[in-house]
């Protein structure tokens, strides 16, 4: 009976021992896998975040969620914040999802996942939220300005977060600005300036302001102006012809260009009013000659203004006779050679200007006549020079005294017949004083 008991009581505590090794097992199997598991979340201002909370092995212990200000948002599927942003997407023993809808400012911070163990297991995820640039405004453009101003054009955007980006662009090519940026709360206030000395090449021209923010990366925020400029008249006459000759069409243009438009243009020769002939005609800015003759040589002279100043150029027509079929004269002409024809370009605004260009119609007719003649007139002069030198050596080596007979013997003789005595005698030693010429 004992040897019985003492087995019954062996087996009893054998079996306690096992139960105890079991519970034991699966109590350190709940503990290891019962940790929250969370992450950080990024969102828009604006956006909708969710926040989910997840358990590898949970023993039906519930989960909590909680804002930055430790306030419980929602108990297991039991909402315990009235917020009609907060919602529930997902109840679950091994997860606990919840939205937040629109977005502010003030929801970013930590947000806390409990699981309600012994003791209370947390994690906690940072929600993070970007602001949004506002559209960027261009200040500080005059319209319409002047040439030679100097302007500053000033580019801002707020309520972005992190401070934003801005970027200066004329037409499409970037140019560079002075940024500022300024805090405001939790947002940034960001500036760009752009300084510019305005011209004439300005007029039309379009500025444009762009904010880069990692909230705009699929539709950037842009400003964009264009720039009016006003500035004196420039003129130029343009002609249909090089050359003009007798008989020919002539079109003078007035070129003009300034803001606003110098119109119209006004058409003088030589300083007073044009002809009144039919053959001139004046339309716009085209002086028009139908049919060229001598009489239309002058100055013609355009003039553009608007109220910032006032521009001209002259043309002077020369107009040369028809051509003929008869080859080109190889000697000088007898009638004196016309003034060459040129084009002078004269701009007379706030900084009076003159600029002039020869006109190619001037070109002399006989340079090739000239140099032709100048050639023959060296080679004739060369020769003469020539001539006289040797002439002058030969005269100068026969250059003597001659005698006639009568003369050589009237040193001592009395009379002429006494002479020619004298000079026969001394005809014998004359034999002896001979003249060589070389």
């Amino acid at each position: 009976m004992n040897l019985k008991s003492h087995l019954i009581f062996t087996l009893y505590t054998i079996y306690g021992i096992l139960l105890k090794v079991m519970a034991s097992k699966g109590k350190v199997r709940g503990i290891s896998g019962q940790y929250p598991l969370v992450q950080n979340v990024t969102v828009t201002q604006g956006g909708t975040a969710n926040l989910t909370c997840r358990v590898e092995y949970n023993d039906n212990t519930s989960l909590q969620w909680s804002n930055p200000a430790q306030q419980t948002l929602f108990f297991g599927d039991k909402k315990a914040l009235r917020d009609n942003r907060i919602e529930l997407v997902r109840a679950t023993s091994s997860e606990l999802t919840i939205s937040i809808s629109d977005v502010t400012l003030g929801d970013e911070g930590l947000y806390t996942c409990s699981l309600f163990t012994m003791p209370v297991r947390t994690a906690k995820a940072y929600l993070t939220v970007l602001g949004v640039p506002e559209k960027p405004e261009i200040n500080g453009l005059t319209k319409p300005a002047m040439e030679g101003d100097h302007i500053t054009l000033t580019c801002i955007t707020q309520g972005s977060k992190p401070a934003a980006d801005l970027r200066w662009f004329r037409n499409e090519k970037e140019v560079k600005g002075a940024k500022e940026v300024n805090a405001s709360g939790k947002t940034f206030t960001v500036r760009s300036s752009l300084q510019l000395h305005v011209d004439r090449n300005d007029d039309g021209v379009a500025y444009t302001c762009r904010v880069d923010h990692v909230a705009l990366a699929q539709a950037p925020q842009q400003a964009t102006e264009v720039l009016e400029v006003h500035y004196a008249p420039r003129v130029e006459i343009i002609k249909s012809t090089t050359v003009p000759q007798e008989g020919q069409y002539l079109k003078l243009e007035c070129f003009s260009r300034g803001n606003p438009s110098p119109d119209p243009v006004m058409w003088t020769k030589d300083g007073g009013d044009l002809p009144d002939l039919d053959r001139i005609i004046v339309e716009g800015r085209e002086l028009t000659f139908t049919s060229l003759n001598k009489t239309d040589n002058g100055t013609y002279r355009c003039e553009a203004s608007n109220h910032l100043g006032t521009s001209s150029a002259e043309y002077v027509l020369y107009v040369y006779d028809a051509p003929t079929t008869l080859p080109p004269s190889t000697t000088p002409p007898l009638h004196p050679i016309p003034p060459d024809p040129t084009v002078q370009l004269s701009t007379h605004a706030s900084d009076p200007t003159v600029t002039g260009s020869r006109d190619p119609n001037a070109l002399g007719q006989h340079g090739t006549d000239h140099a032709l003649i100048g050639g023959v007139v060296a080679v004739v002069v060369f020769v003469t020079l020539c001539l006289i030198i040797v002439l002058g050596r030969y005269l100068a080596r026969h250059k003597g005294t001659y005698l006639t007979n009568e003369a050589k013997g009237a040193d001592d003789a009395p009379d002429a017949d006494t002479a020619i005595i004298n000079a026969e005698g001394n005809h014998a030693h004359a034999e002896e004083k001979k003249e060589y010429f070389i």
